[in-house]
């Protein structure tokens, strides 16, 4: 079989939308118009097709497709460019032939020219992720508890405020200020342009409708909020005599603790709710600690994002760092982007803000490990020293010590929104 790996055409993303439709099992919507296809423009993709066959349509036949999205996230208090893969998938008489492995190493080549030193994805089987040098970068913690069961520990807020209800359009802007701010000094989280916002999380559309309409509950004044939370309710969701309906949040964000227990509190008052779940929040969210009886929270812990190394060397040097430290660090093995492999100085200076300074040296390592490894110490989440333990990191006590400190993150690494 003769394969052209290349971006589809206007014309073939019908092909994508099906393969996607296919591929995961209608999750993205059914038929070649679905939101894999409509949200995704043809130079973001890059397909296998075969030269041998053709659609019902008469184009050439899509036997792998694949698409980066140009994101841009939070490093640890600092902006990078990112590569979101995603509507990647095969059509079954062509698996096992390695064309995603071509795709993937042409990708991470041009991501590597555009300036995507970080590539990420939500991974639908970990086993096909790994082998490309993918590890997991975040996690999700699931929250689902009764309103009655809503009962927050110590003292009163010290600053009282205001929760009130709106409809999303009339205070997008106010919360999309507020989620800048939260952001901030995060980890993994999106730079949210407006359509993100509009076509994800307040979409009311799609798989999302039978949730029910979308509400934004804020927390101080519309002109300048301290927190958000975005929400859906539907009644017949719950099997419960007298709390028959399910608030679904879909997004939390906070500038002080008092507007984190504004908000819960303002759940608490939803009588008739039997179940406010929230099937995204950070690991470090501080819920938990706020409940007088956590347990009731339900807590469970995912996976989420993985992340993979693209340009070890640019990557480096665009993470925020909070200390002044100098780390040689040896990376063999990646024969998909072997320019990441070398020996890299990376040397930076205290501020997340400041800029770090990364060189190829002929030092001695002080720690060393695989891309893949890597990706998991880049993200902050594993240390230095869980990596090692598990045998997946090698250095001097000095050299794990100072990667511990140096790839330590503020918050943990966390993104919101599924791609």
């Amino acid at each position: 079989m003769d394969f052209d790996i290349r971006p589809a055409q206007a014309e073939e993303m019908g092909q994508l939308g099906l393969m996607a439709s296919y591929s995961y099992g209608g999750a993205f919507g059914d038929g070649e118009d679905n939101i894999a296809a409509a949200g995704t423009k043809p130079e973001w993709t890059l397909c296998a097709f075969d030269r041998s066959a053709q659609d019902e349509n008469g184009h050439p036949l899509m036997a792998t497709s694949y698409a980066a999205f140009p994101f841009t996230i939070r490093a640890n208090g600092r902006a990078m460019a990112m590569a979101g893969i995603s509507v990647v998938g095969t059509r079954p008489e062509y698996r096992r032939l390695g064309l995603l492995r071509q795709i993937m190493t042409r990708a991470f080549a041009q991501q590597r020219e555009r300036g995507q030193s970080v590539a990420g994805l939500w991974a639908s089987q970990a086993a096909i992720y790994q082998r490309y040098g993918f590890a997991p970068s975040g996690m999700n913690r699931q929250y689902a508890i009764d309103t009655a069961d809503i009962a927050l520990m110590g003292e009163p807020p010290a600053k009282t405020y205001t929760v009130s209800r709106h409809r999303p359009a009339a205070v997008l802007d106010a919360i999309r200020e507020v989620y800048k701010t939260f952001i901030a000094k995060r980890t993994g989280y999106l730079h949210r342009g407006k359509s993100l916002w509009l076509n994800s999380v307040l979409a009311e559309e799609g798989s999302s409708a039978a949730d029910g309409p979308v509400y934004v509950a804020m927390v101080g004044p519309t002109e300048a909020p301290r927190g958000y939370a975005v929400y859906t309710l539907r009644a017949g969701q719950v099997q419960h005599a007298s709390r028959p309906q399910e608030i679904k949040i879909r997004d939390f964000a906070w500038l002080d603790m008092d507007a984190c227990k504004s908000l819960w509190q303002f759940f608490a008052k939803h009588d008739l709710v039997g179940r406010v779940s929230w099937a995204n929040a950070p690991l470090d969210d501080p819920a938990p600690s706020l409940m007088a009886e956590p347990r009731m929270l339900h807590t469970k812990d995912t996976e989420a994002t993985w992340w993979r190394i693209v340009d070890a060397a640019a990557a480096l040097a665009q993470r925020g760092y909070g200390h002044q430290e100098r780390l040689v660090l040896g990376i063999a093995g990646d024969d998909l982007a072997p320019w990441n492999n070398g020996t890299w100085c990376l040397e930076t200076t205290s501020g997340l803000a400041n800029d770090a300074q990364v060189n190829a040296v002929s030092d001695a390592p002080d720690v060393e490990l695989s891309v893949r490894a890597l990706a998991g110490l880049y993200s902050g989440m594993y240390s230095a020293r869980t990596l090692a333990n598990w045998g997946q990191l090698s250095g001097s006590e000095q050299g794990i010590a100072i990667a511990d400190r140096l790839f330590s993150t503020t918050f943990a690494p966390h993104c919101a929104d599924h791609y």
